[in-house]
């Protein structure tokens, strides 16, 4: 099968564990380096016992590398800042290059694979949004698909062992990007993202609780039972590159009456029809344990994206 190469930049957890999905996945996609800036990172060192050219020079050292001339992916799990230059090198070196960022820098368009992605198809440079994005985008997408959604909370739960320094340093980044893409790709009028990083031991599977403040439409029992439908055929869909994400119990439902709207701070008071949803998403242990499933469905959402967007280069070439 006609492959395209692709590198990574960052020798993390996530990085790590998109290079170990990427090799054993892989079907439009070839490995071609694996990048870093900690020589003795596990990341760089499992990348050369299987054969990935590496380098701990960063993205100057994968410009000077001699596989770069053939390298037209480049998928970025590093830092939101860190993004911005490695943004800048590479569109210097080879302006056409694809770029797949997961941190939140937001360079180019939010990409949630079941939602956006055949409209970004072409895009020079995509974002994965986040880990909250990733899990409750596709289900505010689909209340939205049924009802207009006029606000939406989501709540993200991670064990504290599965966020690592890079997940750390952009807590900030995290909560606004994911709020904005609620919205911009979810379909919400407005949204809000909170994390919670679990201390708990033995550390949980990665939660999600996704609020929508919707329309009732004129008849609701009949809105609540296309709500329903449409969340779980959303599910099956993200299972399709997610296998562990999953509905924790049946979608709830409550009816705000007009006469006694709930205040939600910042928004004002609204009534209608509240959608509760819960979630969770256990990782496929390719590197870390199953309770990363925060890390797990960053790296599968990306992976699916990447072999998308070289599914559709490489029929252009032959077209």
């Amino acid at each position: 099968m006609p492959t395209l190469h692709a590198a990574i930049i960052g020798s993390g957890n996530i990085g790590t564990d998109l290079m170990i999905k990427l090799l054993r996945h892989g079907q439009h996609l070839k490995l071609a380096a694996m990048v870093g800036i900690d020589p003795d990172s596990d990341g760089l060192a499992r990348a050369a016992r299987l054969g990935v050219a590496t380098t701990a020079d960063g993205v100057d050292g994968l410009i000077a590398l001699p596989e770069f001339e053939h390298i037209d992916i480049v998928f970025d799990a590093t830092s939101a800042g860190a993004h911005h230059i490695n943004e800048q090198r590479l569109r210097a070196a080879k302006p056409a290059i694809r770029l797949i960022d997961l941190t939140p820098a937001a360079i180019g368009p939010y990409c949630v694979p079941v939602v956006n992605l055949d409209e970004h198809l072409d895009a020079l440079n995509l974002n994965m949004v986040t880990c909250g994005g990733q899990a409750t985008i596709p289900m505010v997408a689909a209340v939205a698909s049924v009802t207009p959604v006029h606000y939406t909370e989501i709540v993200a739960s991670i064990a504290s062992k599965s966020a690592g320094p890079g997940t750390r340093a952009n807590i900030d980044e995290f909560t606004e990007t994911t709020s904005q893409a609620l919205a911009s790709v979810g379909g919400a009028t407005q949204g809000k993202a909170i994390i919670v990083l679990n201390p708990a031991e033995p550390p949980l599977i990665m939660r999600d609780t996704v609020y929508c403040l919707a329309e009732t439409g004129p008849d609701v029992a009949a809105t609540e039972q296309a709500i329903a439908a449409a969340v779980e055929a959303m599910v099956a869909r993200v299972r399709q590159y997610v296998p562990g994400y999953r509905l924790k119990q049946a979608v709830q439902f409550d009816r705000i009456p007009a006469e006694t709207p709930l205040n939600v701070a910042g928004v004002g008071r609204l009534s209608g029809l509240k959608v509760s949803i819960f979630l969770e998403v256990e990782g496929a242990a390719h590197y870390l344990p199953a309770y990363a499933g925060n890390l797990d469905i960053m790296t599968s959402a990306a992976l699916a994206t990447g072999e998308r967007v070289a599914e559709r280069s490489l029929a252009a070439r032959v077209a």
